[in-house]
């Protein structure tokens, strides 16, 4: 599993430019709606002459900002935050953007029209952790907030609702100047044995470790003093372009280098201006990059999470099986028991507590007798979960999208107790998703134009393998290995050798042994499966069928190669 990728903070230079675009675009315009899709993220609908544009504020610690956004589904109306919001910006209109300074803070000021005074505030700090949202009112005062500050989370700023709002302390360092002569920056750089990055960072406000990287280049973690003059040159080149770029505001997005993104060029002039019908590039890709990164953070937690409850329930059914087990393991001792009955009541003169220790043994070796009717199905029934939830882990660590996330989810309820003490049940019948919509498992064609149907959880296996199996249909499976279905849709056409093969790969790519150089995989025909009764969906035995040995890395080519069903899924 790769890890979560890193997330580049939105810095001073990177949120003036994002404000340059909303000035020319977006003031003024009428407030419309407010929602607040989770627990970090507000989201403003405001109608300009452009129509209805959407601003997205977010004080989330990982990745603050402010960014206008594509139309957001609707979601988060009844929060109390968007509420307020609501009623606090009912019939008023965005008329002005500020950011002083190098700090990280922005005051969106809102009136009737525009030139009248302003009749509220909301300031977005975002200063990591400390990140907040504050709603105002003429007077300054909180009507609302994001978060509490509270006296046991900062001494020095606690503010509430109904406190006077308070700007942030403030920042190190002296904020830089496009007036200052070299002698004076190079002297304040120097100044103490660091870094170049830690010197560039201590010296001067606003300046973050991504920006301190795209000055600085390779030699960010240079020691100061070590610089040559002609890497002072270079570096006051990209200091001063830096400056003039953020002055004038010619800001442009570039991707990769030091940092994953930058909003101006260090190794040309300032860009020119953007053509009107690129107005939001700055904006448009921040909002891109933060959903795709977010997005992949997100998808990593859902997923050690859904590990996590599946990994529990895996060690739930091992210990009932393990428990099953032992008891079973000890019925052989009924015949010793039986025995050692008979030879105390074998006695001339059996006392009576000898008669009464044979009875007992006599009652506990036909109580073992007895019980392996019991325990062999509920020991079978635990080796069946056990399975299941091999194969939903499996389903798991092949999962690239939220969609296949999605699709081993909906089996939790059938795998997974409904409450603490109760365990899964099974189920004879396939479970449809919320929306009460079919399965839709991965399709595409084989070489021979035949379709091929993969199942990503067990009840997409349930449904191509039962439900939508036609006489003809050919039915792989990795061979003692958890891992998906495949079907080989032989009633549409008479499969080809390469047809068999692909199928066979198909269902060693999509199985525990994807790593293996070759997997056996079992062949048959789907006429032939049977479900089996009390399990839960995707568990059939079969009779017979043909193994044929596959190469997990074949599919590969099959899986990017075109054509592939309408409306089907990248795997």
């Amino acid at each position: 599993m790769a890890p979560s990728p890193s997330i580049q903070a939105m810095d001073v230079t990177s949120l003036r430019a994002v404000l340059a675009e909303m000035r020319r675009g977006l003031l003024p315009s009428r407030f419309e709606k407010a929602q607040q899709p989770d627990a970090h993220r507000l989201q403003l609908g405001l109608r300009s002459l452009r129509g209805t544009l959407w601003l997205e504020l977010s004080w989330l610690a990982e990745a603050p900002r402010l960014l206008v956004v594509e139309p957001p589904m609707k979601q988060g109306e009844g929060s109390t935050l968007a509420q307020q919001l609501q009623h606090g910006l009912r019939g008023l209109a965005l008329v002005s953007l500020e950011q002083q300074g190098w700090e990280r803070v922005v005051t969106l000021g809102f009136a009737p029209r525009p030139g009248e005074p302003i009749r509220r505030q909301l300031v977005l700090e975002l200063m990591g952790r400390h990140s907040n949202l504050f709603l105002l009112d003429e007077d300054q005062r909180v009507i609302a907030l994001a978060r509490q500050v509270r006296q046991d989370r900062s001494r020095l700023r606690p503010i509430g609702t109904g406190d006077p709002y308070q700007p942030p302390p403030p920042m190190a360092g002296e904020p830089p100047r496009l007036e200052e002569e070299v002698a004076s920056w190079r002297r304040r750089l120097g100044l103490l044995p660091q870094t170049v990055g830690e010197a560039l960072m201590g010296a001067y406000q606003g300046v973050g470790p991504a920006l301190a990287r795209q000055l600085a280049l390779d030699g960010l973690a240079r020691p100061v003093q070590s610089l040559e003059e002609e890497a002072w040159q270079r570096l006051w080149q990209r200091w001063h372009l830096w400056l003039e770029t953020v002055a004038e505001e010619r800001f442009q997005l570039g991707w990769g280098g030091p940092s994953d993104y930058r909003c101006w060029d260090p190794e040309g002039p300032p860009a020119a201006d953007n053509d009107d019908d690129d107005d939001w590039a700055i904006n448009r890709g921040l909002a891109g990059y933060y959903a795709d990164r977010l997005g992949s953070r997100e998808l990593e937690q859902r997923r050690a999470s859904l590990r996590q409850r599946l990994l529990n329930a895996l060690a739930k059914e091992r210990r009932n099986a393990d428990q099953q087990q032992s008891l079973l393991a000890a019925v052989p001792g009924s015949d010793a028991m039986q025995r050692q009955a008979d030879g105390l009541l074998s006695r001339p003169s059996p006392s009576r507590e000898e008669i009464d220790e044979a009875q007992r043994l006599y009652r506990r070796a036909r109580k073992l007798r007895r019980s392996v009717a019991a325990i062999t199905p509920r020991l079978e029934l635990h080796q069946q979960r056990l399975a299941a939830i091999e194969a939903s882990l499996t389903f798991l660590e092949q999962a690239e999208n939220g969609a296949q996330l999605a699709a081993v989810e909906e089996d939790l309820p059938v795998l997974l107790p409904a409450r603490e003490g109760q365990g899964p049940g099974p189920s004879r019948r396939v479970r449809r998703g919320a929306a009460g919509s079919a399965p839709a498992p991965l399709e595409l064609r084989s070489s021979g134009g035949l379709r091929l149907q993969v199942g990503r959880n067990h009840r997409q296996n349930e449904w191509i393998s039962l439900q939508q199996a036609r006489r003809g249909d050919l039915w792989f499976h990795a061979q003692e290995c958890p891992g998906s279905h495949v079907v080989l849709k032989g009633s549409e056409g008479t499969p080809s050798d390469a047809d068999l093969r692909e199928a066979a790969d198909l269902a060693a790519h999509f199985s525990r042994g994807r790593a293996n150089g070759r997997v056996p995989v079992v062949m048959v025909p789907t006429t032939d499966l049977q479900r089996i009764a009390g399990a839960g969906p995707g568990t059939v035995r079969h009779r017979g069928g043909e193994v044929l040995w596959a190469v997990p890395e074949r599919a590969a080519g099959l899986l990017a190669a075109p054509p592939r069903l309408p409306g089907t899924e990248q795997p």
